[in-house]
This record gives C-alpha cells, sequence and structure tokens, in this order.
C-alpha cells in the first residue's frame, strides 16, 4: 500500500477519504441539482460504494478522486481529482480530471481551484503528457470550469454508456497537455 497523497491549495484539502465524508457524500449524491448531469442519483450503498472505491484507488497509487475539505471550518464539499478513463470511451484510456461539489459550495471558485491543484499533481508530479475531461454537452456549468482550466474543446461524442435517448448521451472532450497550459 502507498501512503496517499494529500494536497492543499489556499482554501481547500485534497485527501484521503474519512468515514465522516459517508454521509455528506450521500447527501450530494442524492441532490437533483449536483446530479443534473449524472445519469442517476445516487442512494447510500451506491454512494458508499463509490467512496471505498476512490479510497481504494488512492491507497493503492497515492492519487485518484480526493475528498476535499474546506480548511477553514473542515467541512466536506465535495469530491475532485484524477481517474482513469473506460476504455469504451472514444479517447480510449487517459487520466482525467473530475469534480462533483455540494451545491451550497458553488460558484465560489473551489472546483476550479482543486481541479487546478489535480491537474498541477497530474503534469508535475505524475508526469502525464494530457489530462482530459468530459461532460454532458448540456452542462454549460461543467464546460466553463474546463474553459477556466485553459483546457481545448476536442470533440463531441456519444457516450456509448448512455441510452440512445438519454438527453445526456451527447458529451463533450476537452485536453489540457502541459505545453498548452502555459
Amino acid at each position: 500500500m502507498i501512503v496517499p497523497w494529500e494536497f492543499e491549495t489556499d482554501r481547500l484539502l485534497l485527501r484521503q477519504w474519512q468515514d465522516q465524508d459517508l454521509e455528506p457524500f450521500a447527501a450530494l449524491s442524492t441532490d437533483p441539482k449536483v446530479m443534473e448531469f449524472f445519469p442517476a442519483i445516487l442512494d447510500r450503498e451506491a454512494s458508499d460504494a463509490l467512496v471505498e472505491r476512490c479510497r481504494e484507488l488512492i491507497a493503492d497509487r497515492g492519487w485518484g478522486l480526493w475528498a476535499v475539505e474546506l480548511k477553514a471550518s473542515g467541512d466536506f464539499i465535495g469530491i475532485v481529482g484524477l481517474h482513469v478513463t473506460a476504455p469504451e470511451l472514444p479517447c480510449g484510456e487517459k487520466v482525467e480530471v473530475g469534480w462533483r461539489l455540494a451545491a451550497d459550495y458553488w460558484h465560489r471558485g473551489y472546483g476550479t481551484e482543486a481541479a487546478r491543484e489535480s491537474i498541477r499533481v497530474g503534469f508535475e508530479i505524475l508526469g502525464l503528457p494530457e489530462i482530459v475531461s468530459f461532460t454532458a454537452v448540456i452542462n454549460q456549468r461543467s464546460r466553463s470550469v474546463m474553459e477556466r482550466l485553459g483546457m481545448k474543446y476536442l470533440y463531441d461524442f456519444a457516450h456509448p454508456k448512455l441510452p440512445m435517448d438519454s438527453p445526456l448521451r451527447q458529451h463533450c472532450l476537452y485536453s489540457l497537455s502541459p505545453k498548452t497550459q502555459e
């Protein structure tokens, strides 16, 4: 087992998951506003299973989708970090940056701040040649974060895991490399 990496920004701590994160993450995962552009709201069992999977991946490799905590208050606000994409996606297996924050913490720059730190880790520590991110085409909030991060739009694609008639099926892929980040 690898010692999990933890990182700080001016306002945030990106850290390994703790048992006290289960309840607030479950609340976040059942909020229709937060889950608007995800295929489904997660019940408590699915939410806990996702946390456990994130915890295991961080323990195995040191990095992943971290729990995000406000340094000033110790409040859990969501999940941000790096994850390997599914091979059946058009981009293949790449490392993506992703985020999901509780709605009470939107519009404060926390998602961008934590994602920017995750990208720094990906490029400076992991030595990745590229980091991608994707979302439903209609998810303008996440697309705006990707653009604030300096990510470049590549193309739209039909997400292979979503039904043909899903309004979320059309996705867009963004990319960032250390060269384009400068």
